[in-house]
């Protein structure tokens, strides 16, 4: 492999962990911070650094883009940190972080569904993956929040999978609209869009910020976030959607849940049923099936082992 190809696996496999426990340190974080304002204020910090880093390093230039690529990116901003990411937030108010990360993983099922929508005719293997991976979603939805979440409220599983189909679109969105070259100046303005959105939405909706109040752990839990969780692991995806096939980059859905559901018992004392297991178990599986018939769909179409543009412009 040439030194690119192993920096964008290194860059998946931050996407690997890192994400997977974020899951957690939302947990932590949402016990005594507003969740959208903490989140906006987690993406705003997150893209401004960002921001700084890419005209330090790269120049000012790198953050040239046209018109059409700035609001493509402030679009997907809208659709990832705001509606994906700040649902989720706002769920694990009200559901366990390990099911949250499980109905997460649902995201490239929503792809193929997207994708056959916009007029490509996925496989027979991907549409029954795409089947067993809505029974295994049922199923979690059916097993309620999951014990050791804050409150217990219906609508938190729900809110989770509205956010998994919001990433979704941004994601089948980000191979088809003009997006700047530099990907991480593009990350950069992602990411201020969609803080912008969770912060604005948290002050439409009366979240304060009471600093008294806050503890340790939410503390010890949002600075991880903007580290890790965004200025780390975002840039990272943003990246690796650029260099890997769709396909590869998918495989981080069903690696993120086994991690975010062991941290889970490990550190929050979570705790999960028999019906939630078998649904996060065929979830998992279903999606494996769905990118690997993806990925076979492409060798075969193809003949090789595709470019990343073959793949995704």
């Amino acid at each position: 492999m040439s030194s690119k190809t192993w920096f964008a696996w290194a860059a998946l496999g931050v996407v690997y962990v890192v994400w997977g426990s974020t899951y957690l340190a939302i947990r932590f974080v949402v016990e005594s911070m507003p969740a959208l304002l903490s989140g906006g204020a987690r993406f705003l910090v997150a893209g401004a650094v960002l921001a700084v880093l890419v005209a330090v390093i790269a120049g000012p230039r790198a953050l040239r883009m046209t018109k059409a690529q700035f609001w493509s990116a402030v679009l997907i901003g809208f659709l990832l940190p705001a509606w994906g990411n700040g649902l989720v937030v706002l769920a694990e108010k009200h559901v366990s972080s390990g099911i949250a990360a499980l109905l997460v993983a649902s995201v490239p099922l929503y792809v193929v569904v997207l994708r056959r929508v916009l007029g490509e005719r996925p496989s027979r293997r991907t549409v029954v993956g795409v089947v067993i991976g809505l029974a295994g979603l049922v199923i979690l939805l059916l097993g309620g929040p999951g014990e050791g979440a804050h409150g217990s409220s219906w609508y938190g599983p729900w809110l989770v999978v509205l956010a998994a189909f919001g990433w979704s679109v941004g994601t089948v969105l980000s191979t088809r609209l003009p997006l700047p070259a530099n990907p991480f100046a593009l990350s950069a303005v992602e990411m201020l869009a969609g803080g912008a959105a969770l912060a604005v939405a948290g002050v439409a909706m009366g979240e304060r910020i009471d600093f008294d109040s806050i503890t340790a752990g939410s503390w010890a839990g949002w600075i991880y976030l903007v580290v890790a969780g965004s200025l780390l692991a975002f840039s990272s995806y943003v990246y690796v959607l650029g260099k890997l096939p769709v396909s590869t980059v998918a495989t981080y859905a069903y690696v993120n849940p086994v991690i975010a559901v062991l941290l889970g018992i490990l550190f929050a004392g979570e705790h999960f049923g028999l019906i939630q297991f078998a649904g996060g178990a065929v979830v998992v599986v279903a999606v494996i099936l769905v990118v690997r018939a993806e990925r076979a769909k492409v060798s075969v179409g193809a003949g090789k082992i595709p470019e990343p543009c073959e793949v995704i412009r």
